[in-house]
């Protein structure tokens, strides 16, 4: 949902979990773009850039809130992993949605040091541009071509994302 604050804390597993015991009342599961979105961005620090300057290099792409529980929990996971990946070729991107206010964003990227780029989405189109968000956070991870390799809403599983990422840094 992109008009108000929304946690997802199904993860994958409890999504089709979900979708299992529903039986038809969840809609399917949006469609993941097949490669990068070309979008416009801005960081924190009023560098500008747009997303097709990042191809050549694995990209993870967390869409997020400041008012979203989980959100700010795995936070720390995913300084972490960019930590571990940066120089391998990892970047990664937090935006944050549109319905977050700028102050917190910057309060809170700047209170917890977050070593990547910081995007506020003030007008939803970035996350427009990758389709269906049901809420937050929601993840992306694309390969060295722009080609997604995964799509996780809720919190990730870190061990199989570091996983994932690993690999797509070892393909030249």
């Amino acid at each position: 949902m992109l008009g108000a604050p929304c946690c997802n804390s199904f993860g994958r597993l409890g999504l089709a979990l979900a979708a299992g015991l529903t039986a038809g009342a969840c809609s399917p599961r949006p469609a993941t773009p097949a490669t990068v979105p070309d979008f416009d961005y801005t960081l924190l620090d009023g560098t500008r850039a747009r997303s097709q300057a990042l191809h050549g290099q694995v990209m993870l792409i967390n869409f997020w809130a400041t008012s979203c529980g989980i959100c700010v929990q795995e936070m720390p996971q995913l300084v972490a992993l960019h930590q571990r990946f940066a120089a391998r070729g990892l970047q990664t991107l937090a935006v944050a949605m549109q319905y977050d206010p700028p102050s917190r964003v910057a309060d809170f990227a700047q209170s917890r040091q977050l070593p990547f780029g910081v995007v506020i989405d003030n007008t939803g189109a970035i996350a427009r541009s990758f389709g269906d968000l049901r809420g937050t956070p929601t993840t992306f991870v694309f390969d060295r071509q722009g080609r997604a390799a995964t799509r996780i809403e809720g919190q990730p599983d870190f061990a199989e994302l570091t996983a994932l990422i690993d690999q797509l840094l070892a393909q030249a």
